[in-house]
């Protein structure tokens, strides 16, 4: 069954004047010329991406949206009507509605917020809601202690910043695991510190262990050799100096420089590395 808002590996039926038919066996669905090339022919596969368009009709294109249904954004408004507004979706033929229902407070065309996107069940279209609660929520969570995880950066809070793991449940990044800028609106690799009893997941920006002084090596290295072969921090550098250079803990820097001098790879003195 063809359906809006996800991808979908589909074969070429047909060729119009219009473009190609494609189809999954049971229905079909326009390929509009725009995306058609030459070398396209009947029993070609293509992997595309499925909307409605103005007139309710499913269309298919080769453009790459922000995110598909199932999945959690950070969209700039474009528009809005009185039925709700219309969100920068990635796509040049189609916005994604966002009705006035789904909305959390006063929306301002040009800022962008995060939201869910689902598909409605009465019109099968693909729309947006700001009601993250509906669909993200913390029960059977899959992911253990030390996995890495997508994010994206949701809500500020006194603590840190809560966000969407793997577009599917809330984490928390608390400040003190924070060592370089974040905003809302951010995706970035997280790694599970853990999981709590009652469902919490608490998440560090870096790996815990011999995987994270692994992992910072490499950065490190890479800042030196972009600064010409030195850096002037040290033991003694304030924690904020550590952070602000390599987006490092001083704890993390500290047992990178030990890990990196014991391999005879830098040298640390009382003006650098």
């Amino acid at each position: 069954m063809i359906e809006a808002g996800i991808y979908h590996t589909l074969t070429v039926s047909r060729i119009s004047d219009f473009g190609l038919y494609l189809t999954d066996g049971e229905s079909e669905v326009l390929l509009p010329n725009r995306y058609v090339s030459l070398d396209d022919k009947e029993g070609d596969e293509k992997k595309v991406f499925v909307y409605h368009d103005s007139e309710d009709r499913l269309v298919a294109t080769t453009e790459t949206p922000a995110a598909t249904v199932g999945q959690a954004a950070f969209l700039r408004v474009v528009d809005k009507t009185l039925h709700g507004a219309f969100l920068d979706w990635g796509l040049s033929a189609k916005d994604l509605f966002l009705p006035n229902r789904n909305m959390v407070g006063r929306l301002e065309p040009g800022q962008s917020y995060v939201v869910y996107i689902y598909r409605d069940r009465v019109t099968g279209r693909a729309v947006a809601t700001m009601l993250l609660r509906d669909y993200i929520r913390n029960e059977e969570i899959e992911p253990v202690k030390g996995e890495e995880v997508d994010i994206l950066v949701a809500l500020r809070t006194e603590q840190g910043y809560r966000v969407v793991v793997n577009d599917r449940w809330w984490g928390m990044l608390y400040d003190n695991q924070l060592f370089s800028p974040l905003a809302i609106g951010d995706r970035a690799k997280a790694y599970v510190r853990k999981v709590t009893e009652d469902n919490r997941i608490d998440l560090s920006l870096q790996k815990e262990g011999y995987g994270e002084v692994q992992d910072a090596a490499g950065k490190l290295v890479g800042l030196m050799r972009a600064a010409g072969g030195f850096l002037p921090l040290h033991d003694r550098s304030e924690p904020e100096a550590v952070a602000a250079a390599t987006g490092m803990s001083k704890k993390v820097f500290k047992r990178t420089a030990g890990y990196l001098m014991k391999r005879g790879t830098i040298s640390m003195d009382d003006k650098g590395i």
